[in-house]
């Protein structure tokens, strides 16, 4: 924390106040109940989000990492108000989004959009590709027939979609041209922020290149923002400006890119960089995979402690690691991690590696 910041204002993970950032989000919580489960000890509940704080500046991508089940995409639908989150708060453009009134929400819903992982399921298949795009123009009352359509036909062109293709209905398309047809009907509306969750994941390799090389032009084309969730690093190297490591719902690392890469500090990070494909045979020769151990879905029963703890590779059986959940903390100028012994896993790594 920098000399002069209000104590009582300061959040871990946040670069400054709600005024400088497009999105804000502050000690996010979303729970669920537990089915069959008694007692007052916390254990009635599940954290899908567990207090999250991060930010995101206007015409920035930030990603959001982590195995199936690390609350991503629950995250990204509490800040949609899709989900009615347990707490904290959620700031677009300064306005406090949990307070507004369902007639407010929809105004505001114009100003950000989502574009989801499976593009044959989230297309209505009675719908042609034109029909599909307009439909949100139509729903929020924008323009009159003829405006909506040629601003419909624009935006699917600007995607790559022919006009001679936008009578279709989504089961003529390839999965490649349907993703398309959803990136327009986000952008249609001319959003600030658009959430990415597994846009490309259902996709061909090939496509996928295509796909995210379409996304970063329309950024730059459009002035857009993205929150991009992603499970492949790989990829969140490529097209994430800063990246938010999630584990069992809270925030456990949170760099830019090139710092989280260089010099990740907790060890699921770790763990989860080691598993990153390698196209050089000896690159992969002298890189240690670490396999984590137990199953993600069986931990969520730890009551207290590390959440990490029980398949951490360098904390697992560590009394601290047991007793106390490390706080989320700043090591490095924009670098943050929630871990005891940051830093330790990649040194004991290295050690391991032979030389170059």
């Amino acid at each position: 924390m920098t000399a002069g910041t209000d104590a009582a204002a300061f959040q871990p993970g946040i670069r400054g106040g709600p005024e400088e950032a497009l999105l804000w989000v502050e000690k996010l919580e979303k729970t669920f109940p537990r089915a069959g489960a008694r007692g007052n000890d916390g254990s009635d509940v599940i954290r899908a989000v567990d207090c999250v704080s991060f930010d995101v500046r206007k015409g920035e991508t930030v990603g959001l990492v982590g195995e199936s089940g690390s609350g991503k995409s629950t995250l990204a639908r509490c800040i949609l108000r899709l989900l009615r989150p347990t707490g904290g708060r959620v700031l677009l453009g300064g306005s406090d989004l949990l307070m507004l009134g369902r007639a407010e929400m929809r105004r505001v819903r114009r100003r950000m959009q989502i574009v989801l992982e499976d593009p044959y399921a989230s297309l209505d298949p009675r719908m042609s590709a034109l029909g599909i795009v307009e439909e949100p123009l139509a729903i929020h009352g924008i323009g009159a027939r003829d405006e909506r359509r040629e601003r419909a036909t624009e935006m699917l062109e600007l995607v790559g979609i022919a006009p001679a293709q936008m009578r279709r209905k989504p089961h003529e398309f390839s999965g490649g041209q349907r993703q398309r047809i959803g990136v327009a009907r986000a952008l249609v509306l001319h959003p600030e922020l658009v959430i990415l969750d597994e846009p490309i994941s259902a996709l061909d390799v090939s496509i996928q290149a295509q796909v995210l090389n379409l996304l970063r032009r329309l950024q730059e084309q459009l002035h857009l923002t993205y929150l991009f969730i992603i499970h492949d690093l790989a990829v969140a190297e490529y097209f994430c400006d800063r990246v938010v490591v999630l584990y069992r719902g809270a925030v456990v690392e949170l760099a830019d890119r090139e710092t989280l890469f260089r010099r990740p500090l907790h060890p699921y990070t770790v763990s989860l960089l080691s598993a990153v494909p390698i196209p050089e045979p000896a690159g992969r020769r002298r890189r240690q995979r670490i396999v984590l151990r137990g199953d993600p879905a069986l931990v969520w029963a730890t009551p207290k402690g590390c959440r990490f703890e029980p398949r951490c590779p360098l904390g697992r059986g560590r009394d601290v690691c047991r007793q106390q959940e490390p706080p989320l903390v700043e090591h490095s100028s924009g670098q943050w991690a929630a871990c005891h012994f940051p830093g330790e896993l990649v040194a004991l790594h290295a050690e391991r590696e032979p030389a170059a």
